[in-house]
């Protein structure tokens, strides 16, 4: 019985345990002009796709904020210490679509942010 009881509490075999983010502050700096970094840190991240979503998201707000709709990902920094995330990026922002491949619309990723909970500046 005591094996029993105690398999109950284990999450089954193969099933993830749940994302439970603790997104951490936000560092926004203004580089030249249109270049903007964004430095951000949070605890829970399942790897680096979640802290530079975070990331991103942070990028596309300001980018509104700033009255502008689209942004250009330039580079993102990844690491991590002790279950504290790190993603240094760089976006440039601007009010038209930008050359480029990984452009993003701020409007849409900002929507999709608010549906999945991200945090932004």
């Amino acid at each position: 019985m005591a094996l029993g009881a105690l398999a109950g509490c284990e999450a089954p075999q193969g099933v993830p345990a749940p994302f439970t983010p603790e997104y951490g502050k936000i560092e926004t700096r203004l580089l030249d002009g249109d270049l903007v970094n964004f430095v951000v840190n949070m605890r829970g991240a399942r790897g680096p796709d979640d802290v530079a979503a975070y990331a991103e998201c942070a990028a596309a707000q300001y980018a509104l904020i700033r009255g502008y709709g689209f942004a250009r990902h330039l580079r993102t920094n990844v690491d991590e210490e002790g279950g504290l995330w790190r993603a240094d990026a760089v976006y440039t922002i601007s009010p038209a679509l930008p050359r480029g491949l990984k452009t993003i619309d701020a409007e849409v990723v900002v929507f999709d942010c608010a549906e999945n909970g991200i945090p932004m500046v």
